[in-house]
């Protein structure tokens, strides 16, 4: 881990043991980072819903849906590695792009031209304000890592925290270890 690595757009974040609010054992895909704040969705975090369990008339499509974060609850973003036949999306990193078309996106699903394992949905979204994300690294409240493609589209996104802190080595292997409540050790 390079400990000089600041939080940028397509790198990762991955909360501090000690942090036991909603972002308790968080990893967060930053999908901006300049002078108007911070955006980011909690990749690791899936929910129970599907897709039509929480937006009304939107066609059956099995991609995982997740709480992305504690503002705008009532929105529903989408990061996907689909091609380029959703217009209007944000690429992040290379060929992984943030939204796009809403319409585009439910006519390519009716029509069973998408694959589910190419998207992640979010309910929410994590920010920060200009520096507030600065202020709380000051204070080791998270470390930050270079994004992998896997580390988004993985069929256990549970298990990302703990192997991300892994992958860092040193001191963050042994911090991956840290049990949920450290008075039961």
């Amino acid at each position: 881990m390079n400990e000089d690595l600041k939080p940028g757009k397509g790198r990762v974040l991955i909360s501090a043991p000690h942090l036991t609010d909603v972002f308790k054992k968080s990893v967060i895909y930053l999908t901006e980072h300049d002078e108007n704040g911070t955006v980011g969705f909690v990749i690791n975090k899936p929910l129970k819903y599907k897709l039509n369990d929480i937006i009304d008339e939107f066609p059956e499509f099995d991609a995982k849906v997740f709480f992305g974060g504690p503002v705008q609850t009532e929105l529903v973003n989408f990061i996907h590695k689909s091609d380029t036949s959703i217009k209007g999306g944000y690429e992040i990193t290379d060929g992984v792009f943030w939204g796009g078309n809403f319409e585009t996106l439910k006519l390519l699903i009716e029509n069973n031209k998408l694959d589910a394992s190419d998207f992640k949905f979010f309910v929410g979204y994590a920010g920060w304000s200009f520096n507030q994300l600065e202020e709380e690294l000051k204070i080791n409240s998270w470390y930050v890592a270079e994004f992998k493609e896997e580390y988004l589209f993985t069929d256990e996104p549970e298990k990302l925290w703990h192997t991300i802190l892994r992958e860092m080595g040193g001191e963050y292997s042994i911090i991956s270890t840290f049990p949920d409540d450290p008075s039961l050790n």
